[in-house]
């Protein structure tokens, strides 16, 4: 299986060229204050440059509003918007149609009742992503560095693309991988040094495990039903 590997939470341009060095298919700026990740516009202006076309650029937002995401879009030009708040599926639909580009939503997860919005956010987005749900004293829906039980995923049918995210590393990935088959990882806080600041060799490592992983699943032989 191919999959397809997220850096988020890039805040410095150094952590951004390992991830594009790295190999990664998406890059991931956060823009919303209360996480140690967030970027200004400016910042958001002169990494997206930086990019380049090596990878896809995506602007994570939380329940934003119209005008902050119009300031985002101009300063980034992201190939995907994430929407990691309470957006609705009539939202999703919304900004879809108001920016003209792929819109990803996260859905928080903790048990399977919180897999019941997926047919209604698959028919509306073009991707989900799955995440661990935040507890309920945390400032920030993601970005936490926990992880949720990866067997509620084992047999999920969404009909659009999804990536796994939430306590991801390059130690866990390829359980999570086996588990899940899910075709993309998003990983934030499991290739840092602290909250907010990457660690290059980590991101490395990262994804060569996710890469490695998939190909490994790839080459497991078919059981034979004779």
């Amino acid at each position: 299986m191919s999959v397809t590997v997220k850096i988020c939470g890039l805040a410095a341009p150094e952590a951004l060229d390992a991830a594009l060095d790295a190999g990664a298919d998406m890059v991931g700026f956060v823009f919303f204050p209360p996480s140690p990740r967030h970027v200004t516009l400016a910042a958001a202006r002169t990494m997206g440059t930086r990019v380049r076309g090596r990878a896809g650029k995506v602007a994570l937002t939380v329940d934003a509003d119209d005008a902050l995401l119009t300031g985002i879009v101009e300063a980034l030009q992201p190939d995907v918007l994430q929407l990691h708040g309470r957006e609705s599926p009539a939202r999703v639909a919304s900004l879809k149609k108001r920016f003209g580009l792929h819109v990803m939503k996260a859905i928080a997860v903790a048990a399977a009742a919180d897999l019941a919005s997926v047919e209604a956010y698959a028919q509306v987005a073009d991707r989900l992503l799955f995440d661990a749900r935040a507890p309920r004293e945390a400032t920030r829906p993601g970005g936490l560095g926990n992880a949720f039980d990866w067997h509620l995923l084992q047999d999920i049918r969404t009909g659009v693309p999804f990536m796994l995210s939430g306590g991801l590393d390059a130690a866990n990935v390829a359980e999570a991988l086996r588990i899940t088959h899910a075709p993309g990882v998003d990983v934030s806080s499991g290739v840092e040094r602290a909250p907010g600041d990457k660690d290059p060799e980590k991101i490395r490592v990262f994804v060569r495990a996710a890469r490695a992983a998939a190909a490994r699943l790839d080459a497991r032989p078919i059981a034979s039903h004779a």
